[in-house]
């Protein structure tokens, strides 16, 4: 029923806790600047939404192409053929498996089959946006546990675990600050998780970890019934226009996410693109190797220019471009002027600094020029 506003005399619809929330805002399109600005699409440079500069991979494209005959058709609702590929890439039954539209899908899915109204979800200060968002749409209890060095204090995080907690999210790399949790800490926290309370471990950002980083998560999920795996083709496998990404869970979890979600979540096209992605071992190679080099030159421009930056283990920087609150947007503002789209992150309560998806070589530089005439 309506809620009446008894002082304006006006209704409100819907509960308190979904008006209170703030509305995601993705980064601009080249389309919206070119506009605002008055600047030729061609000519502008983005760097705000960590997508892969490479695009989609050629093979992706070819399988695209081949999907499209049979659009008429609703898509798979299972996803066979892309389970069959990921259970042989992880060595998993299909039943542990979760298809999302979006990896983005596959977070609000576990917070709406697992958390009800009151009961409380963890996650860290600086963490992806969506956990909060997620978080407020249930009229669930946020439970924000103070960052540590822009990152997971998970010794902080297991002692923020309340009796009512149902769900924890840990991001690995953390979105938007790039910073990075060894396996042996991850691993010690699982130990601490009660075994009623459910870590989502989002790993959107998994491909672009150095060989000295990677660790087997897939083998936690194996040994704790109550962890989640969730990852994207969004990133480093250039699909982020046809949202797919899935999650990797025992049985009791997955079978949970299937009642709640849609049951055509992930279209035909994406379907296809992914399994040729999946495949593509050559294009994930060429990414990881292109964002290595594109760190390098953004990190080195920060330190030559004296910019405090917190070290990434993502494909982006998050960099600090003054000493008051108003430098992010400042900053941001006279890189748009200049046809350069970044991240302002004052939405994270960081509003001095600004997140840098890494580019093509010519895009980094590009950037780079403008940041240092903005910083003017």
């Amino acid at each position: 029923m309506a809620e009446q506003n008894m002082q304006t005399g006006g209704t409100h619809f819907g509960p308190d806790y979904v008006r209170a929330i703030s509305p995601y805002v993705a980064g601009k399109p080249i389309s919206e600047v070119a506009r605002e600005f008055g600047l030729d699409e061609a000519t502008i440079v983005k760097l705000a939404s960590n997508e892969n500069p490479l695009g989609m991979p050629d093979s992706a494209k070819q399988a695209v192409a081949a999907a499209i005959a049979d659009l008429g058709r609703y898509p798979d609702s299972n996803g066979f053929e892309l389970k069959a590929a990921l259970s042989a890439r992880y060595g998993v039954p299909a039943d542990w498996l979760t298809l999302g539209n979006g990896s983005n899908d596959i977070l609000e899915l576990a917070a709406h089959a697992l958390v009800t109204p009151g009961q409380s979800i963890v996650y860290a200060e600086y963490a992806f946006a969506v956990y909060a968002l997620a978080t407020q749409e249930l009229g669930a209890r946020a439970i924000e546990v103070k960052a540590r060095d822009y990152g997971h204090d998970l010794d902080a995080m297991a002692a923020a675990i309340a009796p009512d907690t149902r769900l924890v999210f840990i991001a690995n790399p953390n979105n938007p600050t790039g910073t990075f949790l060894s396996a042996a800490a991850i691993e010690a926290f699982l130990g601490k998780v009660p075994s009623h309370v459910v870590v989502v471990l989002d790993e959107a950002y998994n491909e672009y970890l150095d060989a000295g980083q990677q660790y087997d998560s897939v083998a936690w999920v194996r040994k704790y019934p109550n962890l989640m795996v969730s990852r994207t083709f969004s990133k480093a496998y250039g699909l982020a226009g046809l949202r797919i990404g899935y999650a990797v869970a025992q049985p009791e979890l997955t079978d949970l996410l299937n009642r709640v979600r849609q049951p055509f979540n992930v279209n035909s096209v994406a379907q296809a693109a992914a399994v040729a992605a999946l495949g593509d071992t050559e294009f994930l190679r060429k990414s990881a190797e292109l964002n290595r080099a594109g760190k390098a030159q953004l990190v080195g421009a920060f330190e030559r220019l004296g910019l405090e930056f917190v070290p990434s283990s993502g494909n982006f920087v998050l960099v600090r471009v003054g000493d008051d609150d108003g430098a992010g947007a400042r900053v941001n503002l006279a890189l748009l002027k200049q046809g350069v789209i970044v991240r302002p992150v004052g939405n994270y309560n960081l509003p001095r600094w600004l997140r840098v998806t890494i580019g093509l070589p010519e895009e980094n530089a590009a950037f780079i020029v403008a940041l240092e005439q903005a910083l003017r």
